[in-house]
């Protein structure tokens, strides 16, 4: 049974190329890429998906779950989207941020004929370590994700985010607290067994990687390593910004998508 991925329309110019943007582990789609979104609207379609219990996906998540599942669950929720713009089976520009950026990856690997160009965005090819994975899923089984907020502002907000941005920063939180346990736990399973490293030179769409000077997780040589192993990539820096680069820095990173994925549609 392919997982069910729910999809968010972000912006209404159905003429326009379809752009698909995924979430980080403990976000909603919305929260994360609502702004950036905007800045799109005249250029794309943007229409993002939820994670399994986050945001507006409200269905029941696995026990367990795999990168490989939850690209066939998007590419699903994109199909019957482009069913519904009157173009079945067609290409569409792809952007990701952490775990949507793993995503990108998945998609770029496994069905390559079906993205235009992909922005990967706060991500790599494996992100941290598996035991690390195993240990936080165990913990918010246990506690819920209200015992993980404290550790992801560290991790996911660049110096002096939430002082300049406290609204934009307070909605990426509310959507930790509201995300189901389950749903983020099946998640730290998909991550925790990624890693396609050895694969990147499969990858020939073109691919364009985003870090921030002050992510944590997913630090720039990382981005970098990313960039320099898929056939066709490059790689941008934004100066002091986190881990979840769409919500600090939207104009910038609405900026360098239109560059990028707006020359291949």
């Amino acid at each position: 049974m392919t997982l069910q991925v729910t999809t968010v329309e972000l912006t209404r110019a159905r003429e326009c190329p379809l752009l698909v943007v995924g979430p980080s582990l403990g976000t909603s789609v919305t929260a994360l890429w609502g702004r950036c979104a905007r800045l799109l609207e005249n250029r794309f379609h943007v229409v993002g998906w939820d994670l399994p219990g986050h945001g507006r996906n409200a269905g029941r998540a696995p026990e367990r779950l795999s990168m490989a599942e939850l690209a066939a669950g998007v590419l699903a929720a994109v199909d019957e989207l482009l069913i519904d713009r009157g173009e079945p089976g067609s290409r569409f520009g792809y952007a990701g941020d952490s775990v949507g950026g793993a995503v990108g990856l998945q998609l770029l690997l496994e069905s390559p004929e079906r993205i235009t160009a992909a922005v990967l965005v706060c991500t790599g090819a494996r992100i941290g370590e598996a035991d690390a994975w195993r240990d936080r899923r165990a913990l918010v089984l246990k506690a819920g994700t209200q015992a993980v907020v404290e550790s992801s502002r560290l991790r996911w907000f660049g110096p002096g985010f939430e002082a300049r941005d406290p609204r934009a920063a307070q909605l990426l939180i509310d959507s930790l607290v509201e995300a189901d346990p389950r749903g983020y736990a099946a998640v730290c399973t998909a991550l925790a067994d990624f890693d396609v490293t050895h694969r990147l030179g499969e990858i020939a769409a073109p691919v364009l990687t985003i870090a921030g000077s002050a992510d944590l997780p997913t630090p720039p040589a990382l981005l970098c390593e990313l960039g320099a192993g898929v056939r066709h990539g490059r790689c941008a820096e934004l100066p002091g910004v986190g881990h979840l680069a769409p919500a600090e820095a939207p104009a910038a990173v609405a900026q360098l998508i239109t560059q990028h994925v707006g020359g291949q549609n």
